[in-house]
């Protein structure tokens, strides 16, 4: 007997959370995220759910969790697009069409009872969290803040008529690779008006202010984006600060004037592999002695903007080098040898473009799915 049930305690809660465990457990490649990460992220203090709506279900057989899902509506997004869209998330069950078909079920129709028209998802939560569907790429861990799933997922979601509305793409690059002559020359003639400077420790609330600013100009005309909220960046620069390393973190300006930013963050998926999601009693030792000492050899960009003003422009391709090779130096001193560019949307030509010119090549590749709900 197939059952779902709204998570409305502390108990539901712990299940939506440790589920995962039973689905990936003959997966070889998933990566167990940290159980006080997880808890804070559906915490009600993560800024998100101030502008947010949100419900979650478990889907239970014969008593046993073998199914969850999440819906959320964002005030944000219905004041941007005017649109009664809302989103599906959380998304993890065992290959089975009946569980798959009850949960999103479920899910619509709470967002129709909202006044919603459209879902679009999987939104873990949002577009600026872990948006997208893993559909190509199952046979490397996910990086750090990326998605993971079983290949039947897509399947199973397409056969409750959904449709694709985006992909998003996630580079794999060499941390050694060697510049271009078009990147050589880009770089020489934009020197005389850029500088690039790394995070200001000193000065660190200032800097994620600057940070903040470019990443809302920079992405403000893409497909499906949201800003960021105050609150939800000084969240951003909190969790961060544990796992950066300040000279990973560029800033570019252009005579003086902040134009450009790229955050590279070490691989956290990588040093937690074996910690299965616990920090205690010895988690803690083993992920600083990983981060600090050790350090992982594999990391992710997820963050870079360039002012709207100088997209579409020599300097702006200029700006995205000029960054990437700042931070090549210090990566390869600290031992990263591969390093994600994620994600992009697949009609981003500009910075598809500027990544395959490095030599990245697409290496997973995330799909968000919609549907009409009238």
């Amino acid at each position: 007997m197939l059952q779902v049930k709204p998570v409305t305690d502390r108990r539901g809660q712990r299940q939506f959370i440790h589920l995962p465990w039973s689905i990936y457990a003959n997966d070889p490649v998933w990566v167990p995220p940290l159980l006080l990460e997880r808890k804070e992220h559906l915490s009600p203090h993560n800024p998100y759910f101030g502008h947010a709506r949100f419900q979650s279900w478990i889907a239970y057989r014969n008593g046993k969790a073998v199914g969850r899902i999440s819906a959320q509506i964002d005030q944000l997004h219905l004041e941007r697009y005017q649109e009664n869209e809302g989103f599906f998330g959380m998304i993890e069950a065992e290959d089975n069409a009946d569980t798959f078909a009850v949960l999103l079920q479920t899910a619509e129709s709470w967002l129709r009872n909202q006044g919603m028209r459209r879902v679009l998802g999987p939104y873990n939560l949002s577009i600026n969290q872990e948006p997208g569907l893993l559909i190509d790429g199952f046979d490397t861990p996910p990086c750090v803040m990326m998605g993971h799933a079983h290949p039947y997922y897509a399947d199973r979601i397409e056969q409750n008529g959904y449709r694709k509305a985006k992909d998003l793409y996630a580079y794999i690059i060499d941390a050694d690779f060697k510049a271009s002559a078009a990147m050589q020359s880009l770089i020489k003639r934009a020197q005389k008006k850029v500088t690039i400077r790394s995070l200001d420790k000193s000065r660190f609330d200032q800097d994620l202010k600057i940070i903040e600013d470019i990443f809302n100009d920079a992405w403000s005309d893409n497909w499906g984006f949201i800003p960021f909220t105050e609150a939800e960046f000084k969240q951003v620069g909190k969790d961060f600060k544990l796992l950066l390393d300040f000279e990973l973190v560029k800033i570019a300006e252009v005579e003086r004037v902040p134009a450009a930013f790229m955050v590279l963050l070490p691989n956290l998926n990588e040093a937690i592999r074996d910690l299965n999601g616990r920090l205690f009693p010895l988690g803690w030792l083993k992920l600083l002695w990983r981060l600090k000492v050790k350090f992982p050899q594999t990391a992710r960009i997820p963050l870079m903007g360039v002012r709207k003003q100088y997209h579409d422009s020599i300097l702006g391709a200029a700006l995205v080098f000029m960054m990437i090779h700042a931070a090549q130096e210090p990566s390869l001193k600290r031992g990263i040898r591969k390093v994600e560019l994620s994600w992009i949307l697949e009609n981003n030509k500009g910075m598809n473009d500027i990544i395959q010119s490095i030599g990245g090549r697409v290496y997973k590749t995330y799909r968000i799915y919609d549907k009409d709900l009238t």
